[in-house]
C-alpha cells in the first residue's frame, strides 16, 4: 500500500479533526499557494530586475545587500554584474541567503505595487482563512519567502486582499529554518500561544516533523501538481476545507 492510500488526499469537508486550537500558522508554497506561482512570478520577476535594482540602488537599499552578497560568496571586489550572477544562482538554487530575500522582498514590493505581480492563491485558501478568522482563531504565516514579500502577496491577492486576516509574519530571519524545532519555539513564544494548541500547515514533511518536534500540532497539504508527497505519520488533507477547526475554550 502506498502513501497515498495510507493518508488520502481527499475528504470530506470538515471531516478531519483537529484538537481544539489558539492559533493556526500556514506555509505558503505548495499550502496556501502554487508553488508555480512564487517560481515563476515572484522568481521571475526578481530575476529580470535585479542588475537594475543593483544599479540603481547601490547607494541604498542595495548597498547591504552587495556588502553581505560578497561576504557569503567569499568574492570582496564582486562587481555589480558578478553580484548580480550570484544572486540568480541562488534564486535558481533556491538558496534560502539573506541578502537574495532582502532583495527579492524590495523588488517584488515594487511589481506588486506596480500591478506587475498578484498573489496567487488555491481557490479553497482565502475562504477557509476568512472562516477561521470569523471564528476567531489567530492566523499566522511562516514561510521561508521574506516577511515583506509574505504581506505584499496577502495584501496584493488576485481575489481580493487577505493581509488583514494575518496578525503575524515569521521568515528565515526573525523565526528560522523551517526544518529546525527550535524555530517552532521561537514562533509559539513570540505569539504566546502554548505549542499544543498551535496547529501548522504545511506541504513539507520535515517541516512538520519540526512542528511536531515541538509540541505543535500538525497536518500536512498535499495538492495536485505539486512537487512534495505524502509521508507517515502526518495526516494529510487535499483542501483546507476538509478540516474541522474548534477554537480552544468553545
Amino acid at each position: 500500500m502506498n502513501d497515498d492510500e495510507r493518508y488520502p488526499a481527499v475528504h470530506p469537508a470538515g471531516t478531519v479533526p483537529v484538537a481544539p486550537i489558539r492559533a493556526v500558522v500556514v506555509d505558503i508554497e505548495g499550502t496556501t499557494s502554487p508553488t508555480s506561482a512564487v517560481r515563476e512570478d515572484l522568481y521571475g520577476y526578481t530575476r529580470r530586475r535585479l542588475p537594475h535594482w543593483l544599479a540603481d540602488e547601490r547607494d541604498g537599499a542595495a548597498a547591504a545587500v552587495i556588502a553581505q552578497t560578497r561576504d557569503l560568496a567569499e568574492r570582496p571586489d564582486a562587481d555589480l554584474d558578478e553580484i548580480a550572477d550570484i544572486l540568480r544562482g541562488w534564486l535558481d538554487s533556491d538558496v534560502k541567503a539573506a541578502p537574495l530575500k532582502v532583495a527579492q522582498g524590495a523588488i517584488c514590493a515594487e511589481g506588486f505595487r506596480a500591478g506587475a505581480l498578484f498573489g496567487e492563491f488555491f481557490p479553497d485558501a482565502p475562504a477557509a482563512l476568512r472562516t477561521w478568522h470569523a471564528a476567531g482563531i489567530p492566523l499566522y504565516v511562516y514561510s521561508s519567502g521574506s516577511v515583506r514579500n509574505q504581506q505584499d502577496w496577502f495584501a496584493f491577492a488576485r481575489d481580493g486582499e487577505l493581509a488583514s486576516l494575518i496578525g503575524g509574519w515569521f521568515d528565515l530571519a526573525n523565526a528560522g529554518p523551517k526544518r529546525e524545532e527550535r524555530s517552532y519555539h521561537r514562533i509559539a513564544s513570540e505569539i504566546g500561544v502554548p505549542a499544543g494548541e498551535i496547529l501548522f500547515l504545511s506541504d513539507h514533511p520535515e517541516e512538520l516533523d519540526a512542528a511536531v518536534a515541538a509540541g505543535w500540532q500538525a497536518v500536512g497539504v498535499t495538492r495536485a501538481g505539486e512537487p512534495n508527497s505524502p509521508r507517515p505519520p502526518h495526516r494529510w488533507i487535499g483542501s483546507f476545507a476538509e478540516l474541522n477547526l474548534v477554537p480552544a475554550g468553545q
